[in-house]
């Protein structure tokens, strides 16, 4: 999953960015401007936004997205902790709030919380078959068993099963596993990953939609027969 955080406090957005990276693919910006380009061009999963941004606020922006029809979900940083600023946040159509100073584990909690209520999951937890992965504590289970997986593998996985049923091509999937310092990456990457977590969980889980891409189909109990 990935997360545009905007905060113009360089060491506040240097810090947050680097603990959300423990479970999220992040890219930052410091200032609306940045923050507008960056979402006319990038499927974000949610967008953490600061209110009091340098030249246009974190508001105006927000007001700008939903006047748009830009429904994805947002959560304010905020210093203003009295009850109006809060309300107004809310009423410009934000999903939830954070009063600075914050506990990173909490904002991690809620961006994590944001992110299933707009897939209109309630269960943190992501079930097929036998398989189960938890996406707050980064693990999967098949039946009883722990399984092994890389950050990247962790990743795919959480994409294509949160995306459950839909097709997902291959560029679709890097868009919400890269972020800007992610550097350059093979043109296979994607296969190779998905060829481990077949071998480790089952070649009946990923399907191969030929010149699609890839997806996770709903659970049948007759496919693992």
């Amino acid at each position: 999953m990935r997360i545009l955080l905007v905060e113009d406090d360089t060491m506040l957005g240097k810090a947050t960015a680097e603990g959300l990276k423990t479970a999220y693919a992040v890219d930052w910006c410091e200032n609306a401007e940045d923050a507008q380009a960056a979402l006319q061009t990038t499927p974000y999963d949610l967008v953490i936004l600061d209110i009091g941004l340098p030249e246009k606020s974190g508001l105006d922006l927000l007001k700008e997205l939903r006047a748009s029809n830009d429904d994805r979900p947002v959560l304010f940083l905020t210093a203003r902790d009295a009850v109006q600023h809060r309300v107004e946040g809310l009423n410009a159509g934000a999903d939830d709030y954070l009063v600075k100073p914050f506990d990173l584990d909490e904002l991690i909690a809620r961006a994590g919380a944001l992110m299933r209520r707009s897939q209109g999951r309630a269960n943190p937890e992501i079930k097929w078959g036998d398989l189960t992965y938890d996406p707050a504590a980064r693990q999967v289970r098949k039946g009883e068993d722990f399984i092994k997986l890389s950050g990247r593998e962790l990743a795919i996985l959480q994409v294509l099963m949160e995306n459950m049923g839909r097709v997902l091509s291959k560029s679709q999937i890097e868009e919400h596993i890269y972020d800007w310092d992610s550097g350059e990456f093979e043109s296979n990457t994607v296969e190779v990953h998905i060829s481990a977590l077949r071998r480790k969980l089952g070649k009946d889980l990923i399907k191969t939609i030929r010149g699609v891409g890839y997806m996770i189909p709903p659970y049948m109990e007759s496919w693992t027969a």
